[in-house]
């Protein structure tokens, strides 16, 4: 291949985040520069998620924007990486006839062959149980904190979420590999982890599982912090919230998505948990650690959810009081058992069942956040905005800025002068 320059767009989650990372690994050990503009690249990457019907749109406007540079330009290369090319793989093809290579998931890896022309195939879709086997250098996208993959695919089955068909089913990264990383970040500067699955909650590898490595993990030198995503709430233990409670370096937030309020709904959703028995960990986390975060997720809108149900998910905020949540309306997803159920909601109705509940959690995380001001908080400094402020999170992952130069990657004591619905102002405590 002659030409060296690669652009690349992300959609979705911080798994997808990640994978881009080690796309750009790759290409990086090949002699490629990345670019901003695709109309400088001899390589076009879309890296793309099949969560929401929103997030393929805005793939299928962006690889349509594009065609005239193939047309201009014979020997770009359009590569689809991700989600949607897990799941429609040769589908898309058809559709999309100048797409060059269709690559799922579990098979990044491939574009070393692709750039070393060893290969004549045009998908790779195959479903790789030794995925969590295989090492790809990684391009950080940040000097201060970096994601790791901890496991690949998921076991659950939600009956809304194409996850266990596109990332198939859940493999656990040896923990030896997953350690010797983080080492390598430890010694290179980096701060803060993020461990990365579909479900951290049920991690094992051999002997070890998620409360065990994280214990593994607080050794490392150079790490100053530890934080994870996302936890399922069926798999949460006991034993794992001893862990954060006495791992000094794991933070104390935890991002636990209830979904709805309703025990209804949680059955046809497949979540395999009641909304008293996910209250009922909120309290052993809140007993064993007072001020920890929670987060969560809400989905409005999903199938024969009636008005009294969703008042259920309101009286579940109103309950737990989460420090923040991301809510979405219900997206139909093809192959899933939601997008076949009886009793679809209408949009006009998962509008305003969207709109209600984000007005709700507005308040109470304003709210919470008030209730830091005066405070002396641990934030670690990961960047500058552009009006000059220092910008960092606290333990419990609050975004704070700090009207003062500091340099990333700094662990400093800041006082709370002034509280946002999404943001914290702060001034340094002089020493």
């Amino acid at each position: 291949m002659k030409g060296r320059a690669v652009y690349i767009k992300t959609f979705g989650c911080q798994m997808n985040e990640h994978d881009t990372e080690r796309m750009l690994g790759i290409f990086e050990s090949k002699g490629f520069i990345e670019v901003e503009e695709p109309k400088k690249a001899d390589i076009v990457v879309f890296n793309t998620c099949a969560i929401r019907q929103k997030a393929e749109q805005k793939f299928l406007s962006s690889l349509g924007r594009i065609k005239h540079l193939k047309k201009k330009n014979p020997e770009l290369k359009i590569i689809v990486a991700g989600c949607v090319a897990q799941l429609q793989g040769e589908k898309l093809l058809d559709r999309v006839p100048y797409i060059d290579y269709i690559i799922g998931p579990d098979n990044i890896h491939m574009i070393e062959n692709i750039l070393e022309n060893q290969i004549s195939n045009k998908i790779f879709t195959d479903e790789n149980p030794l995925v969590a086997n295989i090492k790809i250098p990684a391009k950080r996208m940040h000097h201060v904190k970096a994601w790791v993959n901890i496991m690949y695919g998921c076991n659950n089955y939600c009956a809304y979420c194409v996850v266990p068909y596109t990332r198939g089913r859940e493999r656990s990264r040896p923990v030896e590999s997953i350690l010797e990383e983080i080492r390598l970040l430890g010694e290179s500067g980096f701060k803060e982890i993020t461990l990365l699955g579909q479900n951290v909650n049920s991690y094992r590898d051999g002997d070890i599982d998620f409360p065990s490595l994280l214990e593994k993990i607080n050794e490392i030198k150079g790490i100053e912090r530890i934080r994870f995503v996302t936890s399922h709430p069926k798999d949460l233990s006991k034993r794992l919230i001893n862990a954060i409670k006495y791992c000094d370096k794991v933070c104390e937030h935890i991002h636990l998505p209830l979904q709805a309020g309703s025990n209804k709904i949680l059955k046809l959703m497949n979540r395999k948990y009641t909304y008293e028995e996910y209250f009922e960990k909120i309290c052993w986390l809140r007993e064993a650690i007072p001020d920890i975060s929670i987060t969560s997720d809400i989905i409005v809108g999903f199938p024969q959810e009636q008005d009294e149900d969703f008042e259920k998910t309101i009286n579940a905020l109103k309950e737990i009081q989460f420090d923040g949540i991301f809510a979405f309306k219900f997206s139909p997803r093809t192959g899933t058992v939601a997008a076949k159920l009886d009793g679809q909601i209408s949009e006009e109705v998962k509008s305003q069942r969207l709109t209600e509940i984000l007005k709700l959690q507005d308040k109470i995380t304003e709210r919470k956040n008030k209730l830091l001001e005066g405070t002396i908080q641990e934030v670690l400094i990961e960047d500058k905005d552009e009006e000059e402020y220092s910008t960092g999170r606290t333990r419990t992952n609050k975004i704070v800025k700090i009207a003062s130069d500091i340099g990333t990657g700094k662990i400093i004591n800041v006082k709370i002068i002034k509280a946002h619905r999404h943001s914290l102002e702060g001034e340094i405590i002089k020493q």
